[in-house]
């Protein structure tokens, strides 16, 4: 299976299935578990992430797949793998948390280490983002589709709009900030959760993320693809080559969507 055979439909409408039982759960009170790694663990997460492997089984039976709510799969079975479905069923599970309706629905595909493939889906907001090799990224909004593309190189502008999380703030983010306000650059500041930072770029209403905290390869994955079919780059931020997927270690490196 290649992006050329898949049902975009199919699966955008997959993801906005996932956002509906998802906020069933955002609309209620509800209890958090917490992981072995201390991070947070919801109903909604789970119902999202049964919805979502189900139906990619029932259209494209015996397909790989990593989600961060399955089991995860040893390298030794998976690094033969020229194919798979990379899923984070709840982007932002601390938004989710804070009822502040910043997280997403995030299904990628991944061929041979790069996103062919993305849906993000912000289910309060209602809109959906999309990327696909050969076509283009689009972004649904009450009830448009709109092609978005963006190739304008921040370093050029004087003015610079960087997007970065609400739950993750480190200092070498502070200092990517002061080194372009050393270089006379204006900086207008934008916070947001989820894989929405990427999609801000990819539309164009940000123009860089640094991001050097902690992510896995399911935080970013369709929203790599949403960015890279619009015109930009999410690079390594070591060095500044293209993030690749399905690695032995699914911990990401810091990188740089620009």
């Amino acid at each position: 299976m290649t992006y050329s055979e898949i049902d975009i439909d199919y699966l955008l409408s997959t993801a906005r299935m996932a956002g509906m039982e998802i906020m069933k759960v955002y609309e209620k009170d509800f209890s958090v578990d917490y992981k072995d790694d201390k991070s947070p663990l919801t109903e909604a997460d789970k119902l999202s992430n049964q919805i979502i492997i189900e139906r990619l089984m029932s259209r494209y039976p015996g397909s790989n797949v990593i989600s961060e709510e399955n089991k995860q799969v040893t390298y030794d079975e998976r690094k033969d793998w020229s194919t798979l479905w990379l899923i984070d069923p709840l982007d932002g599970t601390k938004e989710f948390i804070k009822k502040n309706g910043e997280f997403t629905v995030n299904i990628a595909l991944i061929e041979n280490g790069v996103p062919t493939f993305g849906v993000v889906y912000a289910p309060v907001p209602n809109t959906l983002y999309y990327g696909i090799k050969g076509d283009g990224s689009y972004k649904i909004s009450k009830g448009l589709s709109t092609k978005i593309h963006n190739q304008d190189p921040y370093t050029d502008k004087d003015s610079i709009k960087i997007v970065a999380s609400r739950s993750h703030m480190s200092d070498e983010t502070l200092a990517f900030v002061s080194d372009l306000e050393k270089q006379g650059k204006k900086i207008d500041f934008l916070s947001i959760g989820s894989s929405l930072k990427l999609c801000l770029v990819a539309e164009g209403a940000a123009d860089v993320y640094p991001r050097f905290g902690p992510t896995m390869e399911w935080d970013t994955g369709a929203a790599h693809a949403v960015a890279l079919y619009a015109g930009r780059q999410v690079l390594n931020a070591n060095t500044m080559q293209s993030l690749v997927y399905n690695k032995p270690d699914l911990l990401n490196p810091s990188f740089i969507v620009q």
